[in-house]
């Protein structure tokens, strides 16, 4: 398992508390960049008025620090391209009932 995949399985453990569903399988995950001094996430939330807003980066960010402690963090947080259900996971739309 590359590195890529082992910060996606640690962040299937943040989970979007109004949804139940955790923001990998939601899509909210754009992109992961590893450096050897830094790890970038993007991502973004269901809409940008998401009450969560503050929260879910910063859970994103812990996460991977406790990952990597001694890499930097970065969550980029955008809202381009702009989140839809088409996004999630087949795992989540069953969920979902959709």
């Amino acid at each position: 398992m590359d590195e890529k995949e082992k910060i996606l399985n640690i962040l299937r453990h943040v989970i979007d508390p109004e949804i139940g569903i955790n923001i990998v399988d939601l899509g909210l995950v754009y992109d992961i960049d590893i450096s050897e001094k830094e790890i970038t996430v993007t991502m973004t939330l269901t809409t940008p008025g998401c009450p969560m807003h503050g929260s879910m980066p910063e859970w994103v960010h812990n996460m991977i620090s406790l990952y990597a402690p001694d890499k930097k963090v970065n969550v980029n947080l955008v809202w381009e391209p702009k989140w839809s259900p088409e996004k999630m996971s087949d795992a989540a739309k069953e969920q979902l009932g959709m």
